[in-house]
């Protein structure tokens, strides 16, 4: 994945917040999402 795969045509980046955090982001592995910050991770 090339990173301008992230940024959508208005140049804004997609990201989904921590839903138990708020303030972080979640980072996207293929086949989970987790965060940093708390643990929280979300299984695809």
């Amino acid at each position: 994945m090339s990173r301008h795969e992230l940024y959508a045509d208005d140049g804004t980046v997609e990201r989904e917040e921590c839903p138990r955090c708020g303030d972080s982001f979640l980072a996207d592995h293929g086949d989970r999402q987790h965060c940093g910050k708390c643990g929280y991770t979300e299984w695809e």
